[in-house]
């Protein structure tokens, strides 16, 4: 799996330790906003991010991201999914991801999901996270407008791409101001769900529409970015690879579907990290943590703030729309996947999206390109 293995290091100097907060602002708001709303339990999901942040920070020697599936994490924190839904969609995909790694067909999947269809899956996740965050805020107004405005400051000071973390770290201030710091506990076994309940429509549908993400997101622009940000060769099939491993082992101890992204990478990247050191060190943190994330802090976290935390968490990822190569289909995925539901928007993406590929295909013959334009699309 080590590509440039001259390359791959571990470095643990200040860069690396600030880099560690990039990826946090990615993972930090979804897991505690899932712990929160399901039954999916937190301290076992921080053991398992903190050691898959630290086996792959050692395996590639790069600030590898490690975050939840956000469609499933969305849909999760929507109600959509139970808790047994989505283990069951974890281990499902990694042996999916697993086998697209393995046979190197990560391009022939990505040819006919295509760009916009990504694109469009991630504004959905957005909508439905925007969604789920009024609900919330609703309930006290006053509380959601405290954390809008730490959110705003966060951005007025330079810093806009740690709001979500600044108003996470305002809700659990609030949350120990409650319930007191709680006592260190061990986490004992992993909770054992039902996965034979959670073989439902609902998670076939949110398979589907996170199997877009991961291939476009996760595996493909991920490793684009390596190679423009640090110079370094990691095939998206390597990627893949590692992901379904990742899953297969994290959800039996209790972790929740997880993935590379790109944005993770890009969060570290700009934080300082160039080397996996960021990982080690955010994996170590993850760990020390673990053990404080007592169910009565959760219980004690406002849930009007926990609105304005996912509010911004889904402007993040809404705002990828605007590098569709066809902003009109994304859009149109996006608004689908509200009315109907994530899965039929997504399918039905993939249908138009290889129509318009064919009809391109056909008038390329005339001149313009593998997609039938000039390049403007």
């Amino acid at each position: 799996m080590l590509h440039d293995r001259d390359r791959h290091r571990l470095s643990f100097s200040a860069n690396e330790l600030t880099g560690a907060i990039g990826d946090s602002i990615t993972v930090l708001p979804l897991v505690v906003a899932l712990a929160v709303v399901t039954d999916v339990s937190l301290p076992h999901v921080l053991l398992a991010f903190g050691v898959f942040q630290i086996v792959w920070g050692v395996v590639y020697g790069l600030p590898v991201s490690v975050e939840p599936m956000k469609a499933l994490a969305a849909l999760g924190v929507a109600g959509a999914l139970s808790y047994a839904e989505l283990a069951l969609s974890g281990l499902v995909l990694g042996v999916v991801l697993l086998v697209i790694g393995g046979s190197g067909t990560l391009a022939a999947v990505e040819r006919w999901i295509g760009e916009p269809v990504v694109r469009g899956v991630q504004l959905a996740v957005g909508l439905i996270l925007f969604e789920t965050a009024i609900g919330l805020a609703v309930a006290d107004p006053a509380v959601a407008g405290a954390g809008l405005a730490i959110a705003v400051v966060a951005v007025a000071v330079g810093y806009g791409n740690a709001s979500a973390l600044a108003v996470l770290l305002a809700g659990v201030g609030a949350a120990v101001w409650v319930a007191g710091v709680p006592t260190p506990t061990l986490p004992g076994a992993p909770p054992l769900p039902a996965f034979a309940a959670g073989a439902t429509r609902e998670a076939a549908e949110g398979m589907i529409a996170q199997l877009a993400m991961t291939v476009g997101n996760a595996a493909l622009a991920t490793s684009l970015l390596f190679a423009d940000r640090f110079d370094v060769e990691v095939p998206p099939d390597d990627l893949s690879t590692s992901m379904g491993v990742m899953n297969l082992l994290a959800v039996p101890i209790g972790g929740i579907p997880m993935c590379h992204g790109c944005d993770g990478v890009a969060g570290k990247h700009a934080f300082g990290a160039r080397t996996g050191g960021a990982n080690v060190i955010l994996g170590i943190g993850y760990l020390l943590a673990a053990p404080f994330a007592a169910a009565s802090l959760l219980a004690a976290f406002p849930l009007a703030l926990l609105g304005t935390l996912l509010a911004v968490v889904s402007v993040s990822l809404a705002g990828s729309v605007r590098q569709s190569s066809n902003l009109a289909l994304s859009v149109g995925i996006g608004l689908a996947a509200l009315v109907v539901n994530l899965g039929v928007a997504f399918l039905l993406g993939v249908l138009v999206h290889l129509t318009i590929e064919r009809v391109g295909d056909v008038g390329g013959d005339d001149g313009g390109d593998d997609h039938g334009n000039d390049g403007d699309a």
